[in-house]
C-alpha cells in the first residue's frame, strides 16, 4: 500500500473528524451528492419515459412513416387511392431498418345515436395490420379480427364510449359521404373492444373498422388503399429513413415522418431534453460547491498534519492525492445512497404508478419512467469525474500551506 493512500485511510478512518466542526459540513456534501443524484435520475428517467409514452402513441396511430398519393392533401381523410401491388409491399427489403409496412385508409364519419352524435375518422385495417400497440391501450373487449370474412367488428376509445353510452357488444349507426355523388351512406358497426392510449387528441377521433368497408363505401378495388404506414427499428434514424423510403418507392408518391406531422407535438417533447441537460447541469455545480466547502475545511482541520507531512518530505501534489482520495470516499458514499434512494423511487413509480399525471396537458396518466443502465452509469461515472475535477481547484490551497507555520497552527 502506497504512503498517501495509507494516510488517506487513517483520515477516513480517524473517528475524531466525525465529532469535529467539519462533520456536518462533510454530511451536508454527501447529501448534497445523494440529493444531486436522485434528482437527476428522476428528471432523465421521466423525461425520456414522457418522450416514448407519447411518440409511441402517436406511431400507433401513423406508424413512423407513411407513404401517400402526391395528390391527397393533408387531411385525415385518404382521397386519392394507391395500388397495393408495390415492390416494397409487403416486404420492404430496399431500405434497411424497416420493421413492417401495413396499407391502411381512412374516412370520415358521423356517429348517430337516439341522443346524440360525434365526428370521428374511421381508420380501415386489414389481416396485417400491426395490433402490438392497441394490445397495451386495450382497457375491455377484445381486438377486432379482420383475417376472415368482412366483418362489423369496431375498436373504439374509452372517450367515444363515455361520451356516447357505449359497452362492448352494443351496435351502432354510422353515417358516411359516398366520395363519388357525395350522398349519404349508412353503415352499422359492433363495439367489440375498447381502448384508451391516454393521448384524447387522438382517441376521441379515431375509430378502427375493416379496411373492406372504407374500399366499399369510396367504390375502390379490392387491391387500393388510402396509404401505407411504415414501422422501422430505431426511431433516432427516422428522419434518414424517411429519405431512403421516399428515394425507394415510385414517384407519384410522398412519403412523410410522423416527427413532420405531428411538428408540434414533437418539438415540444424535445423541451424535455433542455430541461434534462439544466437540471443535471443545476446539480452537479451544488453537489460541487458543498464538495468543495467540506474539502476546504477538511484542510483546514488539518492543517497541523500536512505541515507534518512536507516536514517529513511529501510533495504537495502528494498531500493533494491524500486529500482527492478522502474526497472520493464521500462522493462515492453520496452517490450510493442516491442510487439507492433515486432508482427505489422510479421502480416504485414503475410498477405501482403512484404519481398520475393530468393527460389533458402531458398526454399520459401517470409519470413514466425509462430506467436503462446505459444511462445510470454514465450519470454517477460523469457526477463523480466532474466534482472530483472541481475540487482540484481548492486542493491547490494545500501548496500556499508553510510547514513551519502549518505545525504551530492551533
Amino acid at each position: 500500500m502506497n504512503f498517501e493512500l495509507f494516510i488517506a485511510k487513517r483520515i477516513i478512518g480517524n473517528k475524531t473528524y466525525k465529532s469535529s466542526v467539519s462533520a456536518p459540513i462533510i454530511k451536508i456534501g454527501i447529501a448534497a451528492i445523494a440529493i444531486g443524484i436522485i434528482v437527476m435520475l428522476i428528471a432523465i428517467a421521466t423525461g425520456l419515459g414522457l418522450q416514448q409514452k407519447i411518440r409511441d402513441k402517436v406511431v400507433a396511430f401513423n406508424g413512423h412513416i407513411e407513404i401517400t398519393n402526391y395528390d391527397t392533401n393533408a387531411s385525415d381523410e385518404s382521397q386519392v387511392p394507391i395500388s397495393i401491388n408495390q415492390e416494397f409491399y409487403p416486404n420492404f427489403n430496399t431500405v434497411e431498418g424497416i420493421k413492417h409496412i401495413q396499407a391502411v385508409a381512412t374516412k370520415f364519419a358521423v356517429i348517430r345515436t337516439e341522443t346524440d352524435f360525434e365526428g370521428v375518422v374511421v381508420k380501415g385495417v386489414g389481416a396485417d395490420y400491426n395490433w402490438d400497440y392497441f394490445k397495451e391501450f386495450l382497457i375491455e373487449g377484445r381486438l377486432p379480427d379482420y383475417t376472415k370474412e368482412r366483418n362489423e367488428e369496431v375498436l373504439i376509445s374509452e372517450y367515444l364510449a363515455n361520451r356516447l353510452g357505449f359497452k362492448i357488444g352494443d351496435k351502432f349507426q354510422t353515417l358516411f359521404t359516398d366520395q363519388i355523388d357525395r350522398l349519404p351512406r349508412i353503415m352499422n358497426f359492433e363495439v367489440v373492444g375498447i381502448y384508451n392510449s391516454g393521448f384524447q387528441e387522438l382517441d376521441e377521433k379515431f375509430v378502427i373498422a375493416d379496411l373492406r368497408h372504407i374500399q366499399r363505401l369510396n367504390k375502390w378495388e379490392s387491391d387500393q388503399i388510402g396509404n401505407f404506414e411504415v414501422f422501422i427499428d430505431d426511431f433516432s434514424q427516422i428522419e434518414e429513413k424517411t429519405v431512403e423510403v421516399y428515394k425507394a418507392i415510385p414517384s407519384l408518391m410522398n412519403a412523410t415522418s410522423i416527427t413532420r406531422k405531428y411538428y408540434t407535438i414533437f418539438e415540444w417533447i424535445k423541451i424535455f431534453d433542455n430541461n434534462t441537460y439544466g437540471i443535471i447541469a443545476i446539480m452537479i455545480i451544488v453537489a460541487g460547491i458543498n464538495m468543495i466547502t467540506a474539502l476546504l475545511v477538511l484542510i483546514l482541520e488539518r492543517t497541523q498534519m500536512i505541515g507534518i507531512l512536507k516536514a517529513l518530505g511529501s510533495s504537495n501534489w502528494t498531500i493533494r492525492k491524500v486529500f482527492l482520495y478522502n474526497a472520493s470516499y464521500l462522493i462515492g458514499l453520496g452517490l450510493l445512497w442516491g442510487n439507492i434512494i433515486g432508482l427505489g423511487l422510479l421502480f416504485a413509480q414503475k410498477y405501482f404508478k403512484l404519481f398520475p399525471l393530468n393527460p389533458d396537458t402531458y398526454y399520459v396518466s401517470n409519470a413514466p419512467v425509462y430506467i436503462s443502465w446505459d444511462y445510470i452509469i454514465i450519470l454517477n461515472i460523469g457526477t463523480f469525474v466532474a466534482c472530483l475535477l472541481m475540487l482540484l481547484i481548492p486542493s491547490v490551497i494545500i501548496s500556499k500551506i508553510s510547514p513551519v507555520k502549518a505545525i504551530r497552527f492551533d
